[in-house]
């Protein structure tokens, strides 16, 4: 219980988040809320100009949060909350420095991620100049047919093709949620990376084992033997200089050629022209694209967007009607808990 207070905590909200969830800050007796008018991305030069006195600020992956935002907000600010799971947009560094909490809104869009994380790779399995042909040109390709028009790698195992390996660079709550949509396609084999300073990769190992005791093999390998034995590879790490293109040209070079590379993390972890390379000469099959580096500026013209084998969405992970709505309450609910001395329920805890 709080006590009544004439004083009210001024907040600032990068964007209008709608009628289910505007009111749990508006209708709050104890806040101030200063929302961006617009229905774009917020303009830098307003956002600044609203953080002086700000005890709190509810922002988008779009908002920097650096030393110059931070600032300008100067001592009153309590809290950032991001409507987001990765903080790439945040100096962690210069806020933790300030006594900032930071809040975000992981496993809300865990299975929303995963979902089109699997159909991504169905999708780059089945790409072809003649499927791409269809999407382009709104008809028919005009060709004969051949038996193996249309055909690409399938996902799911076969007697053909027997064994099913997924390979995961980060190996997190939506790769494993990830998996589990692929053990009901006959996959065997999972391989992961992850943060080389976690000593659990065994336990976590041993745990999936004992979930899904179809699988063959779970194991933590090296990049190299996991982009070798991979038959589809899933980019599900955090953004920054430590994951910065680790899928590069020697990764692609190694994978298979029926291989499919997804990608629904961070565009930053894929190099761009290493990947149209692969495309273009046949490194691997396709590629599944959620995020591509360089977004949002992303046009018609990008040779990944022009590339057959390559499908490329706009950035909608997290894009179902459940898991914004989820991932919107969970961020003003970091944002009032934040300015109003409480602990987060989502908080990523930061050292000095």
């Amino acid at each position: 219980m709080h006590s009544s207070t004439s004083h009210k905590h001024k907040v600032v909200v990068t964007r209008n988040l709608g009628p289910d969830i505007m009111p749990l800050l508006l209708d709050h007796p104890d806040l101030e809320v200063i929302t961006w008018p617009e229905d774009r991305v917020c303009d830098r030069s307003w956002f600044l100009a609203n953080l002086p006195g700000a005890s709190g600020a509810l922002v988008m992956l779009s908002e920097k949060i650096n030393a110059e935002a931070l600032d300008k907000a100067g001592r009153t600010l309590k809290v950032v909350s991001t409507m987001s799971v990765r903080y790439d947009h945040v100096d962690l560094d210069a806020i933790a420095q300030r006594g900032v909490k930071l809040g975000h809104t992981p496993d809300v869009l865990t299975d929303a991620v995963a979902d089109l994380s699997v159909m991504l790779a169905l999708m780059a399995g089945r790409n072809s100049k003649e499927t791409t042909s269809i999407v382009q040109n709104g008809e028919w390709p005009n060709f004969n047919w051949a038996p193996f028009s249309f055909c690409g790698p399938q996902l799911s195992a076969s007697s053909f093709s027997p064994t099913r390996t997924a390979g995961f660079i980060g190996f997190g709550r939506i790769a494993q949620a990830t998996l589990a949509r692929l053990i009901p396609f006959g996959f065997t084999h999972c391989l992961f990376t992850g943060n080389p300073t976690s000593n659990s990769s065994s336990s976590v190992a041993s745990s999936i084992q004992a979930k899904y005791p179809t699988l063959k093999a779970v194991r933590r390998v090296g990049l190299d033997e996991l982009a070798r034995e991979s038959d589809v590879v899933f980019v599900l790490a955090p953004g920054g200089d430590k994951t910065y293109h680790i899928v590069n040209e020697a990764f692609l070079k190694q994978m298979k050629k029926t291989a499919v590379l997804v990608n629904t993390s961070r565009g930053t972890l894929v190099d761009s022209d290493a990947l149209i390379k692969a495309l273009r000469e046949g490194w691997l099959w396709g590629a599944g694209l959620d995020v591509v580096e360089g977004e949002p500026n992303i046009g018609l013209d990008h040779p990944l967007v022009r590339e057959p084998r390559c499908v490329v969405l706009p950035h909608i992970g997290s894009a179902t009607n459940e898991s914004r709505l989820g991932m919107a309450t969970l961020a003003a609910q970091n944002l009032i808990a934040g300015v109003l001395g409480e602990p987060l329920p989502a908080e990523l805890k930061l050292t000095k």
